[in-house]
């Protein structure tokens, strides 16, 4: 009988509990919205509800994954913190899960988790090293080197979005997150409530960084001013990442990526300018190929890699 595993993504946002292989290769989905005032006992409700399901037709089950959008502690299996939803500090996840399930669980942080599916199955295959940044709630990075995570010492995270951009404190996730693109779109709509972009939004209060596409297609100066703006910050960053790791592929992920090639245009233009003459033309920039599938794919890898011998 064919080996089966859970893949569980955990974030701010979104929640996906997946049934797939080693391979990375989804059989089966359930996805739910993050109620946050809810916090983590209603995501833990909903993953309950989503391994009940699974479990019922068990089947050759025979471990999870788990990516989760925060600090984790790996050998200890508790989450360290989330900064979007409350209720999960030291919450001790892999016994949960194994309390639930009587299943082997291997956790790590989400964009690690992304990085390896990437790297694996999407746009990094055949290169190596890669970073892998995800531009959604908040910034987060991730390395792989020979087709596995690179942890570094505790707490293990690649925390690009922490990179200052300045002495001054602003940092990459104050300027590149689809959180601080919604504020920058929130600032210059106020200012300019006849422009496109502010038309487009109407009357959303929520998400702005949603209709920043539709606003670039129509050529809207403000989105382009804004796009500018977020791809300068996230070069920069960038070429950091490249001074120290040389990564051979840089991946572009997250809800913002889905912006498409604007964005990763307008990075690959501004990247070069910060890269030391040596290291030029610099590694190869692209957008992830698994999307919305990336954390998932890699919650299967990593599940495989740990409990099932390689064929």
């Amino acid at each position: 009988m064919n080996q089966l595993l859970i893949g569980i993504e955990i974030g701010g946002t979104k929640l996906q509990v997946v049934l797939g292989n080693c391979k990375g290769e989804i059989t089966d989905r359930q996805r739910f919205k993050v109620d946050r005032a809810s916090g983590a006992q209603g995501i833990r409700d909903q993953i309950e509800g989503a391994l009940a399901n699974y479990l019922r037709g068990k089947g050759n089950i025979v471990g999870i994954g788990v990516g989760f959008g925060g600090p984790v502690d790996r050998e200890g299996g508790q989450i360290a913190c989330s900064h979007h939803i409350s209720g999960w500090s030291g919450f001790p996840m892999k016994h949960w899960l194994k309390s639930l399930t009587d299943l082997p669980v291997i956790m790590d942080n989400d964009a690690n988790v992304a990085a390896l599916g990437e790297a694996l199955a999407g746009a990094g295959k055949g290169c190596n090293p890669i970073f892998y940044v995800t531009l959604g709630s908040g910034v987060g990075g991730g390395v792989v080197v020979d087709g596995a995570i690179y942890h570094g010492s505790k707490p293990s995270e690649s925390e690009i979005g922490h990179i200052r951009l300045d002495r001054s404190g602003l940092i990459v996730e104050q300027e590149c997150s689809g959180w601080a693109v919604d504020r920058k779109i929130r600032e210059v709509v106020k200012e300019r409530p006849d422009s496109c972009l502010a038309q487009l939004i109407g009357n959303s209060s929520s998400n702005e960084a949603e209709f920043l596409g539709d606003a670039l297609k129509a050529k809207c100066p403000l989105a382009q001013s804004i796009l500018k703006e977020t791809s300068q910050s996230l070069a920069f960053a960038l070429s950091h990442v490249t001074h120290l790791f040389h990564p051979e592929a840089i991946i572009l992920g997250g809800g913002l990526s889905l912006l498409g090639q604007p964005l990763l245009k307008g990075v690959a233009v501004e990247f070069s300018q910060y890269l030391m003459e040596a290291l030029k033309p610099g590694p190869v920039i692209s957008l992830a190929e698994l999307r919305e599938d990336v954390v998932p794919v890699g919650a299967l890898l990593m599940a495989g890699a740990a409990f099932l011998c390689a064929d």
